[in-house]
């Protein structure tokens, strides 16, 4: 039996109960329904009332849902007042019932609010799709980030790494799921069945991690594809394969991993994904020697042409900026000329930003976080290896392989968290010197 329909009977058992409690009146809203919730001691009950406040938040529209956040927010968060007084209490003695009673006012009614709603048949989803609802919300209401964080701080526990399992996926897969891949596609768009199809093949792998509150729900997926040699054009990696005997490979390629579900952004999968999918591979293909990514550079156009308008940019000269006018065009790689032309120059550039550019003390480009992150290191930068228009409006067709090297993942981890260092290959650092010499040589 599955969570969910385990719960199921649960609330069912609780709604015979709560119907002879309110003596036959329905139509509470959920206000009232939220209450109800956290004064309810009762497993059954609790889940039966956790059930209608489920049905009632999905009954709301956009403006009812904003008032929802707004009830969330004066209603449900910490009280100052008893926090102070357990916190005086603990000042002056030691305790471990004061200690833990300063724990639950500081925790405050709305992550327990949260918990209740969770238990409901579906609950886990319920308040990833509230959070969903939230994050649109965000933009223009600033003042519920109090709500947000707590949804987040029990998202980091309900999705504890312990509580998840890696599956592969295949064409023999449930279609249901499948479908989802296609949907979810993040990185690479797939263009219908025939595409899953080559990406299933025997030369690809697919690995997801689920949720058993959510099994028909992939949590993330990563997109695999054994050649040999670096890979360095995505839409070569995506062609149909050649005639290489499994034997052969060497290589595993990260061409892909998509977030599924939008309200655990800011929850990370994608370090535990890749690690664990590397024991896999190892375990099934033991020949592989390389492991790799062929990753898309989202920032580099965004702060590209942030230089581009800047009159006082300290990198380009007006001269650098005029030769760079073509971008402004859709079309401009089409043409051959014009491409090579540019070439040098945005090599030096894309360089320069994976090398130098940070957001505080980091790269400000997010894939290069993630990947530095899990302590991969920068190893080539590939010139027009995708082509496709999201290719060319993100990173000028541009694309860089991360190369994760077994024996130094944790050291190279390390080195990023703690010093913020920029782990480079030699064939990288030999190509953002020769850029920067071009870039300087064209100042003088």
């Amino acid at each position: 039996m599955r969570i969910n329909e385990w719960v199921s009977s649960i609330a069912d058992a609780g709604r015979d109960l709560l119907q002879r409690s309110r003596n036959g009146k329905n139509g509470r809203n959920i206000r009232d329904l939220c209450v109800e919730l956290c004064s309810s001691k009762g497993e059954a009950m609790g889940t039966a009332i956790a059930q209608e406040v489920v049905q009632a938040y999905f009954a709301l529209d956009e403006e009812q849902k904003l008032d929802f956040y707004r009830l969330l927010l004066s209603d449900y968060s910490p009280d100052r007042a008893a926090i102070l007084e357990q916190l005086e209490k603990y000042q002056q003695a030691d305790d471990p019932d004061v200690l833990q009673r300063l724990g639950e006012v500081v925790e405050g009614p709305r992550r327990r609010l949260f918990r209740r709603i969770n238990m409901a048949p579906y609950g886990t989803s319920t308040v990833l799709r509230m959070r969903q609802d939230l994050l649109t919300c965000l933009r223009d209401h600033p003042e519920l980030k109090p709500v947000d964080s707590d949804m987040v701080y029990l998202f980091r526990s309900w999705f504890n790494r312990g509580f998840l399992t890696l599956e592969t996926i295949s064409w023999r897969t449930p279609a249901h799921i499948l479908e989802k891949l296609i949907a979810y596609e993040a990185v690479h768009e797939m263009q219908g069945w025939d595409d899953l199809r080559r990406r299933l093949a025997d030369d690809r792998r697919c690995f997801a991690f689920f949720h058993p509150a959510l099994p028909d729900e992939p949590l993330i997926f990563v997109q695999v594809a054994l050649v040999k040699g670096m890979a360095g054009n995505v839409q070569a990696l995506l062609a149909e394969p050649g005639s290489q005997a499994m034997e052969e490979f060497d290589t595993a390629i990260f061409y892909s991993i998509s977030n599924c579900q939008q309200g655990l952004k800011g929850i990370s999968f994608g370090n535990f994904l890749i690690k664990q999918v590397v024991l896999e591979l190892s375990r099934e293909f033991p020949q592989l020697k390389n492991f790799a990514t062929l990753s898309p550079i989202p920032g580099f156009r965004r702060w590209l042409s942030r230089e581009i308008d800047d009159v006082n940019s300290s990198l380009l000269t007006d001269l650098q900026k005029t030769s760079l006018e073509p971008l402004r065009t859709t079309n401009w790689h089409s043409n051959e000329m014009i491409s090579e032309a540019m070439k040098p120059l945005l090599i030096a550039l894309c360089a320069h930003y994976l090398a130098e550019v940070k957001r505080v003390d980091d790269p400000l480009d997010p894939v290069q976080r993630f990947h530095l992150g899990n302590g991969a290191r920068v190893e080539r930068l590939n010139w027009m290896a995708d082509s496709s228009a999201n290719g060319i409006q993100q990173s000028a067709g541009m694309l860089v392989n991360y190369g994760y090297h077994l024996s130094k993942v944790e050291a190279n981890h390390e080195a990023f968290v703690n010093t913020h260092k920029v782990v480079v290959s030699n064939d990288f650092k030999k190509l953002n010197e020769e850029g920067k010499e071009l870039l300087k040589a064209e100042k003088l």
